[in-house]
C-alpha cells in the first residue's frame, strides 16, 4: 500500500516540477520591472561619442540646481562654441521634455512584457433552502499566448525612440554651435560697422565745413552726406542682426535672467589650414546616422506587427477558467471553462490587411531615409569645401590686396599725393571686403557643423543668416 501511494505520487511531483520550469520565463515576465536610469544610457553614449560631451535627465530640484551650477560655470567665461553646446545639453527645457519619453516609452514596455492579471470571482446563489457558492478563477489566454511577439515589438519601439531623442539630441547641438557662430559673426559686423558710422561721421562733419568755407561743392558734400546716412542705416541693420542672433542663441541655450549677459568672443575662430578629406563619407553616413537605423528599427517593428496580427486573428478573444462551485445539498462541482469568440463575421483579414499596408508603407519610407541620407551628406561636404575655398580665398587674396591698397594710399596721403576724403573714400571701398570675408568665415564654420549633423542625423542645411550690410555707393569726392 505505501508503494502503490509512493507511485501515485511522484508522477504528480514530476508534473508539477515540469510545469514549474516552463512558466518559469511567464514568471518572469510579470515580474518584469522599470530601470534605473528610464533608458537614458544610450542617449548619455551619443552624446559622449559623438560629441565628447555630457547630458543629464532633470527628475528633481537638486538635479536642476546641479545643472544650474554647471551651466554657471561655463558663462562665467567668455562662451565657446563648444561651451554653448553643453549648456544647451544641459539646460534646454524641450531637450529635457524629450527625455520624459524615455519614461514613457520604458514603461509601456514594462506593461507590455508583464502578465495579465487573473481574475477571480465569487458568487452565492440561493434557491429555497438551497444555498450555493460559486467560485471561478480566469485568465487571458489570448494575452498570454500573444505575449512573446507583443513584447519583441514594444522592445524595439522602445528602441527606436531612444534612438529619436539622442537625434534630437544630436540636432539641438549641432543647431546651437552654428546658432554660436552667427551671433559671433553678427556681433564683429555690427563692431565693425559702429567703426564705418563713425568714420563717416567724420567725413560728413569734415565736408560740412569745407563746403561751409567755400571750398567744396554742395555736390561734394552731398556725397559725403549720402555715405553717412548709408553707413548709419547699415549700422543700425548690423545691429539688429546682432540682437536677433545673439536671441536665437539664448533660447537654444535655455537661458534667462542674469543669464543672458553671457559674453561672446570678439572674433569668429581662424580658417583651418586644411579642409577635412572625406571620401567615404557616404558610407560614413549610411553606417552611424541614426534617422536610418531609426527607420530599419520601425520597419523591424512593423514586421513583428504584422506577424503578430497573423497570429491573433483567431485568438482575439480567448479566456480560461477555473470554476469550483459548492452547495450544502449537492456534491462540490469542479472543472474549468473556456470561451473564445467565433469568427463568423470578423476572421480578423481587414487586421492583417492593415498591418501589411503599414509595414510596406515603413520599408518606403526606410528606402527614403537612406536616398535623402546619402544627398544629404554630399550636399553638406560640397557646402563645407566650397565655404572653405571662399574664406581661404578672402583669407589669402582679397584681404591682404585691400591692406596693400590701404598701406599704399595712408603713404601717398603722408607724403601729401591725396587728399583726406580720397584716403576715406578708400576706406570706403574695403568695406565690403571686410563684410564678405566675415560672412564667408561665419558660413565655413556653419557648414562643418552641416557636415558633422549629416554623418550622424538629418541636418537642416542652411548657410548663415546674418544679413549682408550693403556699402556705400558714393564715389570719391574732389
Amino acid at each position: 500500500m505505501t508503494t502503490t501511494t509512493f507511485e501515485c505520487r511522484r508522477p504528480g511531483a514530476l508534473r508539477l516540477r515540469t510545469l514549474g520550469l516552463a512558466t518559469l520565463p511567464l514568471v518572469l515576465a510579470g515580474c518584469a520591472s522599470l530601470s534605473g536610469d528610464g533608458g537614458f544610457k544610450p542617449v548619455q553614449q551619443a552624446a559622449e561619442q559623438h560629441l565628447g560631451k555630457t547630458v543629464q535627465l532633470v527628475k528633481s530640484e537638486a538635479d536642476q540646481d546641479a545643472v544650474g551650477v554647471r551651466v554657471n560655470e561655463l558663462l562665467s567665461q567668455p562662451l565657446s562654441a563648444d561651451a554653448a553646446v553643453q549648456i544647451a545639453l544641459l539646460n534646454n527645457r524641450g531637450l529635457q521634455a524629450s527625455f520624459q519619453e524615455l519614461g514613457i516609452a520604458e514603461a509601456e514596455l514594462v506593461q507590455t512584457s508583464r502578465l495579465p492579471n487573473p481574475g477571480f470571482s465569487i458568487a452565492k446563489l440561493r434557491r429555497g433552502d438551497e444555498r450555493e457558492i460559486e467560485r471561478s478563477f480566469s485568465f487571458d489566454l489570448g494575452h498570454l499566448i500573444a505575449l512573446p511577439l507583443t513584447r519583441q515589438m514594444e522592445t524595439r519601439r522602445f528602441a527606436a525612440v531612444q534612438r529619436a531623442v539622442s537625434l534630437e539630441m544630436l540636432s539641438l547641438a549641432a543647431e546651437s554651435r552654428k546658432a554660436f557662430y552667427v551671433a559671433v559673426a553678427a556681433e564683429q559686423t555690427a563692431r565693425y560697422m559702429r567703426d564705418v558710422r563713425g568714420t563717416a561721421d567724420a567725413g560728413a562733419e569734415l565736408a560740412k565745413r569745407l563746403a561751409q568755407a567755400g571750398n567744396w561743392t554742395k555736390l561734394q558734400q552731398a556725397r559725403e552726406h549720402g555715405f553717412f546716412s548709408e553707413a548709419v542705416l547699415n549700422a543700425a541693420r548690423a545691429e539688429v542682426a546682432r540682437i536677433s542672433t545673439r536671441e536665437r542663441l539664448t533660447r537654444l541655450l535655455g537661458l534667462w535672467g542674469q543669464q543672458t549677459n553671457f559674453t561672446l568672443p570678439d572674433r569668429l575662430p581662424d580658417l583651418p589650414k586644411e579642409p577635412q578629406d572625406r571620401p567615404d563619407v557616404e558610407q560614413q553616413a549610411i553606417a552611424q546616422r541614426l534617422d536610418i537605423q531609426a527607420a530599419k528599427q520601425q520597419t523591424e517593428a512593423m514586421a513583428k506587427s504584422l506577424g503578430l496580427s497573423k497570429i491573433t486573428r483567431f485568438v482575439n478573444v480567448l479566456d480560461f477558467s477555473y470554476r469550483r462551485n459548492g452547495s450544502n445539498e449537492l456534491p462540490r462541482q469542479t472543472g474549468y471553462e473556456v470561451s473564445f469568440e467565433i469568427p463568423i463575421f470578423d476572421w480578423g483579414d481587414a487586421r492583417v490587411a492593415k498591418a501589411e499596408a503599414i509595414y510596406m508603407q515603413s520599408v518606403q519610407r526606410a528606402a527614403q531615409v537612406a536616398v535623402e541620407a546619402r544627398s544629404e551628406v554630399r550636399e553638406a561636404y560640397l557646402g563645407y569645401r566650397s565655404s572653405y575655398d571662399i574664406a581661404r580665398h578672402y583669407r589669402d587674396d582679397v584681404a591682404p590686396t585691400a591692406k596693400r591698397i590701404s598701406d599704399e594710399n595712408v603713404l601717398r596721403y603722408n607724403g601729401m599725393f591725396i587728399s583726406v576724403f580720397e584716403l576715406l573714400a578708400d576706406a570706403r571701398s574695403q568695406i565690403s571686403a571686410v563684410n564678405a570675408s566675415i560672412e564667408a568665415l561665419r558660413d565655413f564654420w556653419v557648414a562643418q557643423a552641416d557636415l558633422d549633423m549629416a554623418l550622424i542625423g538629418k541636418p537642416s542645411l542652411s548657410g548663415g543668416t546674418a544679413p549682408t550690410t550693403a556699402t556705400g555707393s558714393a564715389g570719391p569726392a574732389h
